[in-house]
């Protein structure tokens, strides 16, 4: 299984709070480009975010659930992507050394027709926009953590 992982200089909870800004998502999420609303209590599980994915003029509205959360070291996505299905998304944060968080992501297809194609060829679908995710999400964290 192809993992997207990235480091940043921050402790878990650091990171892990701003994976909890629901606000952010389409800043770090590729694909992802309005954020409409985040329910209350967001990363709760069962709250959602509602966003737009795709690009002007053809934009299309749907959500991410939270499944699962354990923080500041895990959370569990199913990000809905309207008739073409849904994947489950597990983000999962390390401290490797004092200060020091690795960050890793895994998608699979949930729901659709992108679930019956094989694990390893939905690796190598995901894993170049996961990864620029992830050095996306790593950009925001450090520069929150320069900023407090």
């Amino acid at each position: 299984m192809l993992t997207a992982e990235v480091t940043v200089p921050v402790r878990p909870e650091r990171a892990f709070a701003t994976l909890a800004d629901g606000w952010l998502y389409a800043s770090w999420v590729v694909g992802a480009s309005h954020i409409g609303a985040v329910d209350p209590g967001w990363p709760a599980v069962g709250s959602r975010i509602h966003y737009r994915f795709g690009l002007w003029p053809v934009l299309i509205s749907d959500t991410t659930v939270v499944r699962a959360i354990d923080p500041p070291h895990r959370l569990e996505l199913e990000a809905r992507l309207w008739s073409v299905g849904s994947a489950w998304i597990t983000l999962t944060l390390a401290e490797q050394a004092p200060g020091s968080t690795t960050i890793r992501m895994i998608e699979r297809a949930a729901r659709g027709p992108a679930q019956l194609i094989p694990g390893l060829a939905q690796d190598l679908l995901f894993s170049a926009r996961n990864q620029e995710s992830l050095t996306r999400l790593a950009a925001l964290i450090r520069a929150r953590s320069q900023n407090e």
